[in-house]
Parts: structure tokens; sequence; C-alpha cells
């Protein structure tokens, strides 16, 4: 899937939402700079291309009795046509399993669980994961201490995007470009135009 393209207002935009999902659009708009309909119409644009695929509340799990962290790699006893959707289709059915990859190495899947404690975690093991057809093998890594986490990703290398001219009146009148007259200047001996002046 090829990356959609976004300018430097955008990510802003994006960075703010990502620290807050819940901050005004107005506050946001006064951070990167438009006024408040134009920064709305381009967090719907980023919404509607799927770079906001959703905006939702983080939860505190130890405040919620959900202490314990479970990282399980899983190998498969089969490869074949149903074994793999099968298996996926188990694991999105449970709501312990909050993370789920295929990975390369000896496992084919890593998981990563999140239940009350270790009894609980236990019962998840033997009641579900080892019932499911084709797992061969399973093994368990317990996180002690969060060191770090985030669901922000880093914006740096769009960074150098210039922003696109818009097409947006109110957003092009806040930025001082609507309505300008060109000039022509020179750069190297070759004419360019630039915004500003009036035809001569």
């Amino acid at each position: 899937m090829r990356p959609v393209k976004i300018d430097e207002i955008d990510v802003r935009i994006l960075e703010a939402l990502q620290e807050d999902a819940g901050v005004a659009t107005g506050e946001i708009a006064s951070r990167v700079g438009l006024s408040a309909s134009p920064c709305w119409r381009r967090i719907q644009r980023l919404e509607q291309r799927g770079v906001i695929r959703r905006r939702v509340a983080l939860l505190d799990t130890e405040k919620l009795g959900l202490g314990i962290t479970v990282f399980e790699s899983v190998k498969l006893s089969s490869h074949g046509r149903q074994a793999l959707p099968e298996f996926e289709a188990a694991i999105r059915a449970f709501p312990e399993v909050v993370e789920c990859y295929t990975v390369t190495g000896d496992v084919d899947y890593v998981l990563r669980i999140v239940t009350r404690d270790i009894p609980a975690y236990e019962r998840f093991l033997r009641d579900h994961l080892l019932q499911l057809p084709h797992v061969a093998e399973v093994h368990s890594t317990i996180a002690l201490t969060q060191i770090k986490y985030t669901t922000a990703v880093s914006l740096a290398h769009l960074r150098s995007v210039e922003p696109e001219a818009s097409s947006d009146p109110a957003e092009r009148s806040r930025n001082g470009t609507a309505g300008r007259p060109v000039r022509a200047g020179r750069t190297n001996g070759r004419l360019r135009s630039r915004p500003g002046d009036s035809e001569r």
C-alpha cells in the first residue's frame, strides 16, 4: 500500500491528535496556524484517507485490575490452506489478546495477552489457546516492569514535506496567499514568479 501524501501542517495536526485525541479543533488550529474550519476539514480528509483510523480512549490497565501482560510465542503444527485463517479468526475473538503478529523465525505468531493475574492467564491458556486446532507449541514470557508504552508513532520522516498549495479559500486567506498578484523575479538568468507585486 502506497503512503498517503501529507504535508507539514498535516504532520503537526497528527502529532497533536496522537498526544490527545480529545483536544478541541480550535486548539489544534491555533497550534498549526490555521483557523478552525480549514483545520477541521484537514482532519476530516485525514480520516477519509484512513490516516486516522479512529479516535479512542487509552485505559490504565493496572487501575482496572489487569496487571499481567504476557508475550506468547505460538508455533502451529500445520500451515495448510485452512490452518492459518482458522487460527487467526479464533485469536481475533479473544478479548485477552490485544495484539497478534505473524513473525519470522522458529515460531509463527507472537501474541500480547493482558489478563487480571497469573491464574486468569493460566485459565486462558488451558481453556482457550491450547484448545485451538493446529497449535503445536506455546512459549510464554511474562512482562515484569513496563519501561515504555506509547501509541504515538514518529512522524520525523515526513517533516521535509512542503505544505501543499491549498484549494481552501479560508486556509489560503489565513496563510496570506489568497488574492495575491504575481510578480516576476530572476534566478540564474531565468524568470520566476513571486507573489506580492502587480504585473508590470
